[in-house]
């Protein structure tokens, strides 16, 4: 089963290649430059790198979010044109499941955390034992105090994982990960697609689309003015 993936989630930008679990190839920009710019070129250098062409493609696999809302879009957008264009399909894959999977290899509990601003991450936890990976709580907005009372409930190893992880732990103290795998990778989406793969979770490019835990800055701020949003 060949996979490509995309993630455009965040600041940094990753597309892999994997077969059967494999990495055949992958690729990472972490510059600030738009993925509008970096996305496709790093596509067709991965593909290239792996010996692949797309029409070899089983399916793509796409991290939704949460995340950046223009970073989001711009991976999905880009993987809604591969379907269309070679009448393939797609996996729908969590940004924060996917992260999780950046620590695989480590028995422990997974923090998943993207900074939404505002004294706000989107976080989501997971139980890392002996390379599997489970779920323990969905994809959430919260207040960074907010998540640090919910991970008392915890115990064993911390760790968090994504950009968020660095304001976490200076306010939560848990760990962090590593330089290596703090952030988005491309092979994890692949990883986590394979996981829940399924017939009946291929989507077509038209059925593809980001998941989004808040409205936009732009709209939260116009809502707060009408006294329609709390806490925006």
């Amino acid at each position: 089963m060949k996979i490509l993936a995309v993630d455009t989630s965040a600041v940094c930008a990753s597309v892999a290649v994997t077969e059967n679990g494999k990495v055949l190839s992958e690729s990472s920009v972490n510059t600030g430059l738009t993925h509008s710019r970096t996305l496709l070129p790093m596509i067709d250098s991965t593909l290239k790198n792996a010996e692949i062409e797309l029409n070899d493609i089983d399916f793509f696999a796409c991290s939704v979010g949460p995340g950046s809302f223009t970073g989001v879009r711009i991976g999905v957008a880009a993987v809604k044109g591969l379907c269309d264009g070679l009448n393939k399909k797609a996996m729908s894959v969590s940004t924060l499941e996917a992260l999780a999977y950046n620590l695989s290899d480590r028995d422990c509990v997974a923090v998943s955390v993207m900074d939404a601003r505002c004294q706000q991450v989107y976080c989501a936890l997971f139980k890392n034992e002996g390379g599997t990976v489970t779920r323990l709580m969905e994809d959430s907005a919260l207040k960074i105090d907010d998540l640090g009372e919910i991970l008392k409930s915890y115990g064993g190893e911390i760790i968090f994982v994504g950009d968020g992880a660095e304001i976490c732990h200076r306010a939560l103290g848990y760990k962090k990960a590593g330089a290596a795998c703090v952030y988005q990778k491309g092979s994890s989406v692949a990883f986590t697609a394979e996981k829940n793969f399924s017939e009946d979770k291929l989507l077509s490019g038209a059925e593809l689309m980001p998941t989004y835990l808040r409205l936009p800055q732009a709209e939260r701020e116009l809502k707060a003015k009408k006294g329609e949003l709390k806490n925006a």
